[in-house]
């Protein structure tokens, strides 16, 4: 019986293989691909064949070596081939170079790639050298591995630059390059340090998924379109930047785990959902920052920088990518979701900052000139009446929900799309915990403004507050502005007093001060005197008679001494009697807001 054939593995996809040390047992052997018309790769060629395959090629030949094992002396030979003589540099055209091991040096200085270079799957066991080199069209190093330093400083990728799932193990150096199209280093694995210094990424630098195990150092990297950094992981990286991104940094899903300083100058820094496992400070320019659901457990600082960072060699981070951003000043846009018991803001513009779903905001620390949204100034109408808001602090989610009432005037915030629909009930809270946060600061005037903003959440409250509750709240709203607006209630104060000086005039005062009237009845030599004081007579006659200089300083007395609580002594009529006793209980109390106001102002 014929013995059966063993299967052999399928061969390697995409090339013919060499076929030097194929056998039954290794099917395979090497699998460099074929030379040419030859059946063997570049290392098994015989000599002679090698030295006619590699005389002819000159500069731009295209190069195909795939799965080929090179030497030193064996590349040298190759790049010899491919030299221009003008130039004395390697000049290669396309150059396919994927799943290649090279086992000693790879020196590629001012190489010139004028095809597209594939050095996917390949193993650089060797020092590493691309330095200066240009790649005209794409360059992929994907899923590549360099075992030793890898140099790509003042490289020049005129193409997309694809390094997915490339492992740097030692030194990555891309200092100075220039990556004018789409470059990527997702999930790319960084296990010494990666340097970025001076770089240059036109469009688009994704570092999505990509870990840095030891350093990161971006500094002075300019980003002219997007910093993508999501999912990336940071082992122990001390500082990245100072970077320069003329569009997002994507920093959402990131992780860093150690102490570390972010210095970024960019349009817009996006921190969805960034985990901190330890203290960070966030050192920024320019940028609008979305911190939602960001996570940290250890202090945790953003600050806005007022001038350009300067390197420890004392040159200034240039920063032209945002030259035509006209302000340099720091926005954060939403910390829904943040546990903000650790978090520090410095000179940030809050004026367009979501809060609600914000957890332990009471605990937030706002140094600096931290800024918030206000109220439309000016008078609007509302129908037929005039409308005027008091100028104070206010958070934007208020303006979302005030420009979506009916009859609302023009100067609130529309919110933007995805934003969600919030009301007093969510508001009161959010007012509330930003109050104590202020009172904590020893800040008690900043505090004022957000528990106005407390207050009239809770008089528009139709669900928690009840109708006589809110009844209250309106009355106090109108009289004093919850203790906090002297000038209302000082107003309020002139105007009964005002009041009740014309109804002493007019009503108030008797015609004359009645005189006691002393009666006596003599019964034999005992004389007995009896002494009374005639009712007040209502005074007649008309009203404008009424109005005198006497009876307007006797009125005037009146008023003064019902304002502290004092009786003045002058004999009243009845409506006068009345008079008296209401403004003696309605006037102290206005004059006690106007003083809450002021205090509630000027306390320290």
């Amino acid at each position: 019986m014929a013995s059966s054939t063993p299967e052999l593995p399928p061969s390697p996809p995409g090339w013919p293989h060499c076929s030097i040390g194929a056998s039954q047992d290794d099917p395979i052997g090497c699998i460099g691909v074929r030379v040419g018309v030859y059946t063997s790769c570049l290392v098994h060629l015989a000599d002679a064949d090698r030295e006619a395959y590699l005389a002819s090629l000159g500069p731009g030949s295209i190069i195909d070596h795939r799965g080929t094992t090179f030497t030193w002396p064996l590349l040298e030979a190759l790049l010899s081939s491919v030299r221009d003589p003008a130039t004395g540099y390697a000049c290669l055209g396309a150059a396919q170079f994927q799943a290649a091991t090279f086992q000693g040096l790879v020196d590629f200085p001012v190489a010139s790639f004028q095809g597209d270079a594939n050095f996917d799957s390949a193993s650089f066991q060797g020092y590493v050298s691309f330095q200066e080199a240009t790649f005209h069209q794409r360059a992929s190093f994907q899923s590549a591995t360099f075992h030793h330093v890898v140099q790509f400083h003042s490289a020049t990728f005129q193409h997309v630059a694809a390094f997915h799932g490339t492992t740097f193990q030692n030194i990555a150096n891309f200092s100075s390059a220039s990556f004018l199209k789409p470059s990527s280093f997702q999930a790319a694995t960084f296990q010494h340090d990666a340097i970025f210094q001076s770089a240059t990424f036109h469009l688009l630098g994704s570092f999505q998924s990509a870990t840095f195990l030891r350093s990161a150092d971006f500094s002075s990297a300019t980003f002219r379109g997007i910093a993508q950094l999501v999912g990336a992981v940071f082992e122990r990286a001390e500082t990245l930047g100072p970077l320069v991104c003329a569009g997002d940094v994507e920093l959402s899903g990131a992780q860093f785990r150690a102490p570390v300083t972010l210095m970024l100058a960019a349009r817009s820094v996006v921190c969805r959902r960034t985990q901190w496992s330890s203290t960070a400070e966030l050192r920024l320019r320019y940028a609008t920052v979305d911190f939602s659901h960001a996570v940290f457990e250890y202090p945790l600082t953003i600050a806005s920088e007022a001038d350009p960072w300067v390197l420890p060699d004392g040159i200034v981070v240039m920063e032209e990518a945002l030259a035509s951003t006209p302000d340099a000043s720091v926005m954060i846009s939403s910390l829904r979701g943040v546990d903000a018991a650790h978090l520090v803001l410095a000179d940030i513009d809050l004026s367009a900052c979501l809060f609600t779903g914000t957890v332990h905001l009471d605990q937030v620390r706002l140094e600096g000139a931290c800024q918030f949204a206000g109220t439309p100034p000016g008078t609007h109408w509302r129908r037929w009446r005039p409308v005027r808001f008091s100028r104070r602090r206010t958070v934007v989610e208020e303006s979302h929900w005030r420009v979506s009432q009916p009859l609302a005037v023009e100067g609130w915030v529309m919110p933007w799309p995805g934003t969600g629909q919030v009301g007093p009930a969510q508001l009161t809270p959010v007012y509330r915990a930003l109050r104590k946060a202020f009172e904590d600061g020893k800040n008690e005037p900043g505090a004022a403004d957000f528990y106005y903003g407390e207050m009239e959440m809770r008089r528009h409250d139709r669900n928690d507050t009840t109708p006589a509750e809110r009844k209250l709240l309106q009355a106090y709203w109108a009289l004093s502005g919850y203790g906090l607006r002297a000038g209302r209630a000082l107003g309020w104060l002139s105007a009964a007093m005002i009041a009740t000086v014309a109804v002493m005039m007019l009503w108030g005062l008797p015609t004359d001060d009645p005189k006691p009237v002393t009666h006596g009845r003599q019964s034999g030599q005992d004389i007995r005197l009896t002494t009374d004081t005639p009712a007040p007579v209502n005074p007649t006659g008309p009203l404008r008679e009424r109005v005198t200089t006497e009876r307007f300083e006797k009125s005037l007395r009146v008023v003064i001494n019902s304002v502290v609580f004092r009786s003045s002594g002058q004999d009243l009529t009845t409506a006068g009697t009345y008079t008296e006793m209401t403004s003696r209980i309605a006037e102290p109390v206005l004059l006690g807001l106007a003083i809450l106001a002021i205090r509630n102002r000027v306390k320290r």
